[in-house]
């Protein structure tokens, strides 16, 4: 890598391969920051949009293969794996889905493991893959990012389609009145028409930042937990250059320790995203507040 310095090298790891608008007014990578930053809103993380993609393909063609090669007699290890978290899965929809929707399951099936497949690339080294992408760009300069979660674009994004599920079915469960109500009649209501007609605003303002807070919360806490995650391995890959055999032998011992750690976050996040879409979308299917 070109940076020499410990915080250089640190930036470089966590800034995005983007694709925009650049002040010449070419279309091309940003190679800085700050070159990222003057392309605004229309530009494209190249990297999270790869590696989400690549890693949704994968998981398509992983089950569908299960599915295809699926048998009622000996079964294979794949036909093994896909069974236990399709029943995994099952059993946690049922559980805290209380309303009826065929789309509740194999949605939060997706999630789970397209979030975990997102989450698990951070636990290949992290010099690796942005080595191959100079390797295949000639670009010494070029900076690039494999974990998608780690990116607040991608989480915000997949947090507000969860959003957009959840007012979808909870104005076709409860029709356009039921929602308004649910809205502005709770959690303040009185018999009195004026009261209530003065609680409206206040109920609406709960009731609103409730329903928004939805998608923030399942965004930031994934983007949260994997930013940090991620940041702790480039803190220990920066001790591998200190040129101190000491430091270099720590730097092994904490790299193991925390990717072994790290196996257990990165499942419990993608857990956590997966049960708080199926409880969210369970509340938007209940008639009562």
């Amino acid at each position: 890598m070109a940076e020499q310095t410990a915080s250089g090298y640190i930036q470089h790891h966590l800034q995005n391969l983007t694709y925009g608008q650049l002040p010449n007014g070419d279309w091309g990578f940003a190679h800085t920051a700050q070159e990222a930053k003057e392309m605004g809103f229309w530009a494209f993380h190249v990297d999270t949009l790869g590696w989400s993609v690549a890693l949704g393909l994968l998981f398509v063609l992983l089950f569908r293969m299960a599915a295809k090669k699926a048998t009622s007699g000996q079964p294979g290890a794949l036909q093994n794996f896909v069974e236990v978290l399709v029943d995994f899965v099952d059993g946690s929809v049922k559980d805290s889905f209380h309303g009826r929707s065929p789309v509740i399951a194999p949605l939060a099936l997706t999630i789970f493991v397209w979030v975990f497949l997102m989450n698990a690339i951070d636990l290949i080294p992290v010099d690796w893959i942005p080595m191959m992408a100079v390797l295949i760009s000639g670009d010494s300069h070029i900076p690039f990012r494999a974990v998608s979660t780690t990116d607040p674009n991608a989480t915000l994004g997949m947090a507000l389609s969860v959003f957009a599920l959840i007012i979808f079915y909870s104005i076709k469960v409860k029709g356009i009145g039921g929602f308004i109500g649910e809205l502005t009649l709770h959690p303040f209501g009185s018999k009195n028409l004026f009261v209530q007609a003065l609680l409206i605003p206040v109920n609406f303002l709960l009731e609103f930042v409730t329903l928004i807070a939805k998608p923030i919360s399942l965004a930031l806490r994934l983007f949260g937990n994997m930013y940090a995650g991620e940041l702790v391995f480039i803190l220990i890959a920066v001790m591998f250059g200190s040129g101190l055999l000491w430091l270099s032998a720590l730097g092994v011992a904490l790299q193991w320790a925390w990717a072994v750690f790290h196996i257990l976050i990165i499942t419990l996040q993608a857990f956590i995203f997966m049960m708080l879409t199926i409880v969210y979308l369970s509340m938007a299917h209940e008639d009562n507040h």
